[in-house]
């Protein structure tokens, strides 16, 4: 069993903060951001940021889907921590300037693959899936901010 990790990133126009701001908003904008791979989304407790708990299922595949329920905190300033109650899962979403206007979001989601050749497949194929489910989130991101 080995460590999956999963990293995306894009530049969306938008100050850092503002972009922060619309990422720790899981009551009103995170729905929006969602792609087609997100279902049953529902804000828990919170909505705003840290002591937020949301739960959402993540379709990955056709046959694959996880039941997601996170605990949101923030260790930094710009930074989200989502810690997934039901798995070793943790996203972790960043930003920081890039340029005027502009900020970089950063997203990575590591988590305890399976062992064995499943878990070879899961670490060789998992991530470019979860890039892409996520380069549709910050797509998303883009046009919101």
């Amino acid at each position: 069993m080995g460590q999956v990790n999963a990293d995306a990133s894009r530049d969306v126009a938008g100050e850092p903060e503002a972009v922060f701001a619309a990422l720790a908003d899981y009551a009103a904008t995170r729905p929006k951001l969602l792609t087609e791979h997100f279902s049953d989304y529902e804000v828990r407790e919170g909505g705003q940021g840290e002591g937020t708990v949301v739960h959402w299922r993540l379709q990955a595949t056709k046959k694959r889907s996880r039941e997601c329920l996170f605990d949101v905190t923030q260790p930094a300033d710009l930074t989200l921590v989502e810690t997934d109650r039901n798995s070793t899962m943790v996203t972790t979403w960043t930003v920081a300037p890039a340029g005027a206007g502009r900020s970089r979001v950063n997203v990575n989601t590591r988590w305890q693959g399976a062992g064995g050749v499943g878990g070879f497949f899961e670490k060789t194929f998992a991530p470019s899936g979860l890039r892409k489910i996520y380069d549709g989130v910050l797509a998303k991101l883009d046009d919101i901010v």
